[in-house]
């Protein structure tokens, strides 16, 4: 295995048997010492060791880079999942940490093949600890393993007064790119671990500040230019805990990465410079002078350094072997080329209810207790203890950073508090002393400011003393207090002056704990890197942190989401009417900040900036020309070119006076003005023309005071203006505007430029329908560690992708589909295995109507919201690691290889606040069309006879419901012959109308689903008959009113309105349709305006009396045939009602009551329909439904391209075969012949094609005698 500086060694394999240590074994052959990489062997522990473990023993330190493991040899036995522990010493452990703080390795999954794991960041150690989590269990396995570490070292210890300097060849070093790496370990807050310096400002220095490390590099300054080249990188926090630290230093020209162990930082240095001009040498551990024992206002290093690399350099290399590059400074000790171990013992305090019980020495007169905590947490109880003889008790707790003392005596309770700022993380030093009157705390071994008690009180120390908690249980010491339990780290526990040794004292028992973590501190600091968004403000606390997002534009659980809209238009569309500044955030979620603008809410955002007033101009020219920055208000360039992005229409007006001054040099010729607009990118055309024209707006209107000039003041006349609109938002805004010819006698040149002005919103507009399974590619999707999508969909398909974006292997992945008509699931895989959040609707998602999806997920959750509906949540568990490094292009509209693809509409995609081009990408040959055009718009065959289109996007289908006619058009009658005396009555309600359903009609009296009080209607049939007087239709109500067509004896068709007191009489058709032919009637209303037609004759439009009242009143009933109406009923009707009618009659519709259709096709248990005689369907020989050529991917027998191709290709091989049949057959025949022989043949006869179909637009065959009509049942 090779490392960035040489070759990684194993480390297990050369060790001695005494260098295995393991808390049990299973035999003799499953002992420690066999549990090395590809042995004949390995280890297992007993079955009763309920906290097995392996130890190794390294001999010394190593930076350990990966680890191997396998099961036993030739068994069953084999580990799972494992943790790993290191350490200087074999009693004080630090966890090997994933990212995400998750401490569990997998392991194997048989027993011969080797799983390897690189760690994400190396560490240093002498002693590693093998954990086993989960084993085979399957055919009697059990825990076994053989293993091999990897791993390399170089150490040096510094004390502060050290240093090794590293001469440059050549006495300079300049390099466009470096490469550094070092490890560290120390106790101190503070050092300096790197530094050198060049004659040109150029610096590089590493430091440890505050116990977080700080960079700062600078590739050069210059007085000339007023440039300042420092640059300061600052990554990681509690770096004193005494463990090693990775830390690499990549430069190349201007772009710095400084990683300390997993966690890295890059940035671009100031300046213009790309190399790094350093002088003489390069310090390390310090700088030590005659003159200068170290850096002013800083610390030499104090630890150990390992492997120090510069530039491929090995730096302690080179001082062990004492190389000429190398240079101590006078009268140094000799240096140490290894660390020495501080025998430290800490703990963590980890559950709710941990603590630790320590024995003291009873009835003392004197107390002294002394610790070191750290930690984050506000509040915990840090000690108690209960004096003897009933003298009350002592506490020491943690609140709001300080350390506060309790003291309780009989009777009465004193409190004190000492120390500030103590739950930083830091470790801080709690030293407490007391006899009877008096007590001291002293914090941080300040001795200059100690709190001091001279109450008076007594106190005989107790036998016991409590760290970090009490116990629930078998609490006989009485260890009472209202503080919660501690959570954090302690060391170095002195009780009356002496170490309490924690093993001792667990071993012999003289103590108990409950719910700690001996020998490590696992401390963790969870706002470095700051996981708050938008420069959030991170608090955290042994488990947790929060985000406060106060003041800074932003909110949710990491201050990811804007509190502002996006635009004016979305404030208008919230319900904002009223005109006046507002703040507005282009990309949302995006890195860009919200600034502030005026929303003129009839229409416009306004941006002002610091040229709308007029600025005059003298003594510029082409070569030399006057620059004008546009300043924006309260924004930046970035944040106005998103606003335009996301805007449908942009425009800003601009004018130019001139005296003298030329502007565009037109026709041809280097402009001597122009402006400048996005992307830095020069414009030659003025206001009021066009991009690519270097005109201005009085050549496009042919209004310039000199034609052979494009603009007026390229004619140089004195004094004239140009001016105009700019519009072209693909250029919007204006960054600068350039003036260069005013350096002619008295010539000068005055301009202003206005606001910009933009409307609309063009990212939640942009709309694709997906036609058929098809993807769009985008570019990666990047968003860190917090992620928001949101868009629009429409579709009627119950399932379908609708974005995923992947890397290489599928190993990350997020992705947002529907998966059934009412789940919505956002399934994602981002460092914890294969998650999702499903969203169930209550109502159906692909009702074919707009749904607004909003997907988040972040390192505290991740959920998901459609329309108004509740969020959906899954919480993470705490130390969560979030990584979302996608390889793959975004797709939207299905999977990977167009799997479950998404059929409807999408639209207003936007991904961390930055919207999506998805018209941009639409290409209608593949099935992505631009708007949503689905196969309803352009369809080959239309729905016929009011039928309603319903959308499938790829497909289509008609709903007949609301129609008088079937059929997958809609195209098919359904009729019946009506014998003499056969009648059929409708009933369409069965009680008149209520009072309180009256008064819903003022609501929306054009809802022809309310059933009632009717301004308006829409009748028509078809019908065939000879016989006369008949009453074609009756529609009564619970009142007088009726509607009523009434087939005269002359065979004219009349109409009858009673509405209210009056009976309006309208002739339909005066001529004789009692023919037997069939006739097509459409009867319309709408108030007072009524429009009749017959067949295809003009419609003729009549008006009725202003005194009749517009309603129709609670219809009752529907009648065909024949009126069976009960009550008083006009003449007129009764007199043309016998015998009744005798004929067909289809396509019968009454607003929305098909009465024929109920009956034949009923779609209902019991149908208000009843028939009395015969009535027996038929479609009547009314008129067909004309339909056009049925195109190929329309007709229900042509399977595709492919099938075209197939039959093609059947055709080819039968006429093959065909042409060698009789080809054979020739030749027989003329072979025979030849021979005078003599044969009979059977020769097939020709058949016709069991298959066929008649044409849509085939006229059905018409039958004249239409009483005697008796037609076949028809096969679906």
């Amino acid at each position: 295995m090779m490392r960035k500086f040489g070759c990684v060694d194993p480390l297990v394999s050369p060790l001695y048997a005494s260098s295995f240590l393991a808390s049990s074994r299973y035999n003799f052959m499953s002992s420690a010492n066999f549990a090395r990489l590809y042995g004949s062997s390995g280890w297992s522990p007993s079955p009763r060791d309920r906290q097995p473990w392996l130890q190794i023993d390294l001999q010394r330190k190593y930076r350990i880079v990966a680890i191997s493991t396998q099961g036993t040899f030739n068994s069953n036995d084999w580990v799972t999942k494992y943790t790993i522990l290191y350490g200087d010493r074999p009693d004080s452990w630090t966890p090997y940490i994933q990212r995400g703080g998750n401490s569990t390795l997998s392991g194997n999954w048989n027993y011969y093949q080797v799983k390897r794991h690189v760690f994400h960041y190396a560490f240093t150690a002498k002693h590693l600890r093998f954990l086993p989590l989960g084993w085979n269990t399957e055919s009697g396995g059990k825990i076994g393993v053989r293993l091999e570490v990897y791993g390399y070292s170089y150490v040096m210890a510094y004390d502060g007064d050290d240093m090794v300097a590293y001469a440059f060849p050549g006495g300079r070093s300049r390099t466009l790119q470096d490469h550094i790496a070092l490890n560290f370990k120390t106790l101190e807050h503070d050092g300096v671990l790197l530094h050198s310096e060049g004659m040109q400002g150029d610096v590089l220095m590493l430091e440890l500040r505050d116990t977080r490390l700080y960079l700062h590099i600078s590739l050069g300054s210059s007085t000339v230019q007023v440039v300042e080249g420092m640059t300061t990188l600052t990554v990681g926090n509690l770096l004193d805990d005494q463990h090693w630290h990775y830390v690499t230093i990549k430069r190349y020209g201007r772009q710095v990465n400084l990683t300390v162990d997993s966690h890295t930082e890059s940035t671009i240095c100031n300046g213009e410079f790309s190399y790094l001009d350093l002088e003489d040498q390069v310090y390390v551990g310090g700088v030590i002078e005659p003159k200068m024992p170290h850096l002013p206002n800083k610390s030499n290093f104090r630890g150990c350094l390992e492997n120090v690399f510069y530039n491929g350099v090995n730096i302690i290399n080179l001082a062990e072997q004492k190389d000429p590059q190398i240079r101590f400074p006078h009268h140094q000790k000799p240096v140490q080329y290894a660390c020495q171990d501080l025998q430290l013992k800490p703990m963590s305090f980890t559950g709710p209810n941990n603590y630790l019980q320590v024995p003291g020495l009873l009835r003392k007169s004197r107390m002294s207790v002394k610790f070191s905590f750290r930690s984050w947490d506000h509040m915990g109880l840090l000690m108690f203890t209960r004096f003897a003889d009933d003298l009350g008790s002592l506490e020491l707790g943690l609140s709001e950073g300080q350390v506060n003392i309790t003291l309780q005596q009989p009777g009465k309770k004193l409190r004190f508090a000492a120390g500030y700022g103590l739950n930083d993380g830091f470790w801080h030093t709690v030293d407490l002393a007391a006899r009877d009157n008096f007590l001291v705390v002293t914090i941080d071994e300040d001795e200059g400011s100690p709190l001091k008690i001279t109450n008076v009180f007594a106190m005989r120390t107790g036998d016991r003393y409590f760290f970090g908690g009490c116990p629930k249980t078998n609490n006989t010491a009485r260890c009472e207090t209202t503080l919660k339990a501690f959570h954090g780290c302690m060391e170095q526990i002195f009780i009356d002056s002496e170490p309490v040794d924690i093993d001792t004292m667990l071993q012999q028992r003289w103590g108990r704990y409950a719910e700690l973590l001996l020998g490590t501190c696992g401390i963790t600091d969870r706002c470095t890197p700051n996981p708050c968004e938008h420069e959030g403000r991170c608090i955290q606390s042994w488990d947790d942190f929060i985000c406060m997002c106060e003041n800074t534009g932003y909110k949710g659980e990491v201050c990811h989401k804007s509190v502002y809209k996006e635009s004016c238009e979305a404030y208008r569309l919230s319900g904002k009417f009223y005109s006046g500044d507002y703040t507005i955030d282009p990309d949302l979620s995006g890195p860009l900040r919200p600034f502030s603008v005026y929303c003129n809410m009839k229409a416009w955002t306004v941006v002002r900036h610091n040229r709308m007033e007029v600025t005059k101009v003298t003594g510029s020219s082409v070569d030399q020309p006057y620059l004008a920055s546009v300043e924006y208000c309260n924004a930046s360039w970035d944040e106005v070119t998103a606003l335009a992005n996301v805007s449908e229409y942009c425009e800003q007006w601009i004018e130019f006076a001139c005296y003298k001054s030329r502007l565009l040099n037109s026709p041809s010729g280097r402009p001597y003005s122009y402006w400048i607009g996005r992307h830095g990118e020069s414009q030659v055309y003025w206001g009021g023309s066009f991009p690519g024209v270097q005109r201005c707006a009085c050549a496009i209107n042919s209004t310039c005071v000199d034609p052979r000039f494009f603009c007026n003041c390229d004619a140089d006349y004195r004094r004239y203006s140009d001016k105009g609109w700019l519009n072209y938002r693909d250029h919007m805004p204006i960054r600068r505007i350039v003036v260069g010819d005013t350096n002619r006698t008295t010539s000068e040149a005055h301009f202003s430029l206005g606001a910009l002005r933009c409307h609309g919103d063009s990212s939640t507009w942009n709309t694709v329908a997906f036609t058929k399974p098809m993807y769009l590619k985008f570019p990666t999707f990047r968003p860190g560690t917090s992620a928001d999508i949101s868009f629009y969909f429409k579709t009627t398909a119950d399932h379908g992708v609708f974005l995923e974006n992947s890397d290489d292997r599928h190993r990350s992945f997020i992705r947002v589909e529907l998966n059934s008509t009412t789940d919505l699931l956002f399934v994602f895989m981002v460092g914890d295995g294969i998650l999702n959040v499903t969203l169930r609707s209550p109502e159906p998602l692909n009702d074919d109507e707009w749904h607004h999806v909003k997907a988040e997920i972040n390192v505290k959750m991740a959920r998901l919201k459609v329309d108004y509906q509740p969020w959906s949540v899954c919480h993470f568990p705490g130390q969560t690691y979030v990584t979302m490094k996608f390889t793959q292009p975004l797709l939207v509209g299905a999977a990977k290889d167009k799997q479950r693809a998404y059929l409807g509409c999408l639209r207003g995609l936007r991904m961390n606040g930055l919207p999506l081009d998805l018209e941009g990408k639409a290409n209608a040959e593949e099935g992505v069309r631009r708007n949503c055009t689905g196969q309803c718009v352009n369809a080959a065959i239309p729905c016929r006879n009011g039928g309603r289109c319903m959308e499938g996007y790829a497909s289509y289908y008609c709903d007949c419901n609301n129609t008088a006619f079937e059929g997958y058009y809609c195209h098919k009658d359904i009729g019946a012959f009506f014998e003499e005396g056969t009648w059929l009555r409708y009933n369409i309600r069965r009680e008149a109308v209520s009072e309180e359903a009256q008064w819903a009609y003022w609501v929306d009296p054009h809802n022809f689903s309310l059933g009632y009080n009717h301004i308006g209607e829409e009748i028509e049939f078809s019908f065939s008959t000879t016989h006369t007087p008949a009453v074609l239709l009756y529609i009564s109500s619970f009142v007088r009113d009726y509607i009523a067509v009434i087939l005269k004896r002359d065979g004219s068709l009349d109409l009858r309105y009673r509405l209210s007191a009056f009976t309006d009489k309208f002739q339909i058709t005066s001529l004789n349709v009692a023919d037997g032919y069939p006739h097509f009637v459409n009867i319309t209303r709408q108030n007072r305006t009524l429009r009749t037609q017959v067949d295809y004759m003009e419609p003729v439009k009549q008006h009725m009396s202003i005194l009749e009242d517009n309603r129709f009143d609670s219809p009752k009933s529907f009648f065909l045939g024949r009126v069976m109406e009960v009550g008083d009923i006009d003449y007129e009707i009764k007199k043309h009602n016998s015998p009744g009618f005798v004929g067909c009659m289809s396509g019968v519709r009454y607003n929305i009551y098909a009465p024929l259709k109920a009956y034949f096709r009923p779609n209902e248990t019991d149908p208000p329909v009843t028939a009395m005689g015969f009535l027996e369907e038929s479609n009547c020989g009314a008129y067909p439904s004309i339909m056009g050529v049925v195109p190929l991917e329309e007709d229900p027998w042509y399977t595709g391209p492919g099938g075209l191709q197939r039959y093609t290709d059947v055709s080819i091989i039968v006429l093959l075969l065909l042409v060698l049949t009789f080809g054979t057959l020739f030749g027989l025949y003329t072979y025979l012949y030849r021979y005078k022989g003599s044969y009979r043949t059977n020769e097939p006869k020709s058949m016709e094609s069991p298959c066929s179909g008649r044409a849509l637009t085939e006229r059905p065959r018409k039958d004249r005698s239409l009483p005697r009509i008796q037609e076949e049942p028809r096969s679906e």
